[in-house]
Order: structure tokens, then sequence, then C-alpha cells
């Protein structure tokens, strides 16, 4: 029997206890992590990872990539690739945080900082959301519409139905509404998977399209697109998001199991994400073999790339595929969405409601503008709304990441779990990038 010794608390216990609330109240601690051998332990960690690499792979990654692949073929997958790993490093910061402190972000930035600097967070978090769902509303919509020729406005209101999926599938059980994303993804890359295969792309090409290119950085349009693809990687939502999912799992108070949980927890948000990184190149490589290549660079539409699929590829079900997955990952990142907009209401605010009214006023916060850009724009302006919101979340992920970076470098906060040094520099450093190329990208807006 693989057992584990026991151990007294730990010294930052007081503190964590003298704070109120738990993340997701109504599923926190939900899931028993039983004992056993090693794998079984495991197993009951599996899951949050494919939640918070539904974001990596969201409707506003369509746009990002699609235009990327058709105007600079496969260069940008170099941008897709260290995204992910700056992804990997971040969310296992929110992991580490939420099993050594008992808090998610928005909580732990609640406790840490003076309330005008947690409000301002709060709203700067809120904003990310917004972004966030203009993206997966606007796709979902549009999937509905290619699907089933719904209009963009009646697709949009459909939209705010998620609200009592996730009511539904969370009565069941949190494991239901991991079971529902999980299934959703695996459609979504056999769908890609076809998709590609009959894109027949040279696959020299791309892993060429792997090395990193200074014309990212000097060219304006290839460094907005970056931030976009950036913006659509590392979003802001998914730290708070996976910091409160974690909390799901009954991982037990001692240090010995703490550093067990949060083990496993890297090991399956590394692996799901790893899993992102597979369909994001894939969408970024059919975008350059099936346009790029033949001359189609002007491609941004994710309806147009829907249009243009048969002829280019040869194969009937190639936009059908196309419109399934788009849907597929459009309903599973409204579902997140909306958790994480949960976490931060009730983390940065303490705001509470009842379930399902919580669910509704968070949805709308997030829904309203959304579906007003829709309406106001429809179809021919879409590609260039998800795009600008892929790169506001890139301008709004500092405000995330550096709290997550000096919270989690914290000996007072984290006790002996705190991050080891070369963890943390090694995330400042990322914060460091990722700033210095949101100010890159306000001096080329600034200077034309």
């Amino acid at each position: 029997m693989d057992t584990l010794p026991p151990s007294p608390p730990t010294p930052e216990a007081g503190w964590r206890r003298a704070r109120t609330g738990l993340s997701l109240p109504e599923v926190s601690r939900s899931i028993a992590v039983k004992s056993g051998s090693k794998w079984r332990r495991m197993a009951a960690f599996f899951g949050p990872g494919y939640l918070v690499a539904v974001g990596y792979m969201d409707p506003g990654n369509w746009a990002t990539s699609i235009a990327g692949g058709s105007r600079y073929g496969y260069t940008l997958l170099s941008v897709a690739l260290i995204s992910n790993i700056m992804a990997i490093i971040l969310q296992a910061l929110c992991a580490r945080l939420a099993v050594a402190t008992g808090r998610d972000l928005a909580q732990a930035c609640r406790d840490a900082y003076p309330a005008p600097v947690a409000w301002v967070l709060w709203a700067l978090a809120e904003l990310a959301i917004c972004a966030t769902d203009l993206a997966e509303v606007i796709g979902t919509a549009i999937g509905l519409n290619l699907l089933f020729g719904l209009p963009l406005e009646v697709g949009v209101m459909i939209t705010a139905l998620d609200v009592f999926l996730i009511l539904y599938l969370q009565n069941l059980g949190f494991r239901w509404v991991e079971a529902f994303v999980i299934a959703l993804l695996a459609v979504i890359a056999v769908c890609f998977g076809f998709q590609v295969a009959l894109a027949d792309p040279n696959w020299g090409d791309v892993l060429r399209g792997f090395a990193p290119t200074t014309d990212i950085v000097t060219n304006p349009d290839m460094l907005y697109l970056s931030l976009g693809i950036l913006g659509a990687t590392v979003m802001p939502h998914n730290l708070y998001l996976h910091s409160g999912i974690v909390q799901t799992r009954a991982y037990g108070d001692t240090l010995p199991e703490k550093r067990e949980a949060l083990r496993f927890a890297t090991i399956d948000s590394t692996i799901a994400l790893m899993f992102a990184l597979t369909v994001n190149a894939s969408l970024l490589i059919l975008a350059a073999a099936a346009f790029h290549h033949t001359g189609r660079t002007e491609i941004a539409e994710i309806g147009q790339a829907h249009t243009l699929l048969q002829p280019l590829l040869g194969a009937a079900i190639a936009p059908t595929l196309f419109g399934i997955a788009l849907l597929c990952c459009g309903l599973n990142s409204t579902v997140t969405a909306t958790m994480a907009g949960q976490i931060v209401m009730e983390g940065f605010i303490n705001f509470k409601l009842p379930p399902w009214l919580r669910r509704l006023v968070t949805r709308g916060i997030a829904i309203v503008p959304a579906a007003v850009v829709t309406i106001a724009y429809g179809e021919s302006g879409t590609a260039q709304l998800l795009i600008m919101s892929q790169v506001v979340l890139s301008l709004q992920l500092p405000f995330a990441v550096i709290p997550l970076v000096m919270l989690t470098g914290s000996k007072t906060k984290m006790g002996p779990m705190v991050s080891p040094l070369w963890l943390t520099i090694l995330a400042a450093f990322i914060a460091a990038v990722i700033v210095a190329l949101n100010m890159k990208l306000l001096i080329d807006f600034v200077t034309g």
C-alpha cells in the first residue's frame, strides 16, 4: 500500500483560516482523492487541466490562427509554441497558489493588496472576461450559422443558455462538467486531424515554422497577430479559473498531501496544454496549407475560411467538420469562461448571490457587450473583432501574471510551498517579455 506519512499543519495554516470563503463553494473539495496506489490518486486529479486547455483553443484562437496562417504561412507556429510554454509555467504557478494557500488568484489578490488596487484588478479581470466572451459568443454564433443557418443575432442569444447547462451538470457533480468538456475536446481533435490530413501540408516547412524569427518583432503587422496569438493562448481568465477548479479535489491538509496534489495537478495541466498546442498548431497548419500556399493570403474571417475549405481541399465533409469543431469550441469556452467569471466576482469583491442568480449576473456582465457588438457589426466585422479581443487579452495579461508571480514567490504567503527561486525568476522573465511586447505594440500603434 502506497501511503503518505502524516505531517503536522504548516505554519501558514492560521493565516489561511483567518480568511473566509471558498472558491466555487458549491463544488469545492467535492471530488475525493481516495487512498491507494499512486496512479489511483493521480487519476483523481485528471480533469481540471482540460477545462483550462479549453481557453487555449477557443474561437479567439481560430481568428488569430486563420489570419496568421493565411498571411504568414507556418512562421507563427513558433509563437504558438512559445506561448504554450509560457502557459504551462504560469498554470503550474496557479496550481501552486491554490494548493498552498487554499485561495484562488482573485481571493489571494484581495487578501494581499489594498482595496483600491483589488478593485482595479477586478475591473481589468472583468474586462478580460468580456473580451473572452466576445470571441466565444461570436464563435458559437458563427458555428450555429454555418451548420444550421441561424442568424448571428439568434446564435448570440442561444449562447446564454450555457448558464443552465452548467447548473445542470454541476448538480450531477463536477466530474460531469469535466466529462462534457473532455468529450467535446475529443470531437474537436478528430475534426482537425481529418482536415489537416486532407490539407496534406509540407511537414518539413511545418517543423521549420516552430523556429522563431526576428520578423515577429520587427514587422508591426506580424507583431500584432503574434500578440493576438499570445493573448488567445495565455489567457488571463484561465489563471483565475485554474486556481479555483484545482480546489474541487479533496487532497488533504498535510504538507506531503499538498505536495503530491501540486505534482499531480501540474502533470494534469501540462499534458492538457500540450494537447491544446496540438489543436492550435493544427488550425494554423490548416490555414497555412489550405490558404497561404494556394495564394489566398487575405483570409481572416472564420465564415470565409469555412466556405473555401471544400473547393481547396476537395472534400465536401471538410466545411462540416470545420463548423462542428467551431461549435464545440464555442460551447466549451462559454462554460469555462462563466466559471472564471464567478471566481473573479466572488474572489475580488466577495459578491455573494444564489448560484443561479450569480450565474446570470456573471454571464450578463460578459454577454451583454458581446451581444451588442455582434449585432452591431454582423458577420463582416467578426474577424477584426475577434483578433482585437485577443489583443485586449494580451494587454490585460500583465495585471494577472505579475500578481501571480509575486504571490507565489512570497514565503509569507506560501510557506514551505513557495516557488523555488529558479521558477520565480523564469516566471518573472515571462512577465517581463509580455510587458515588453505590449509596450512595443502600443508604441507602434501611437506612431502609426
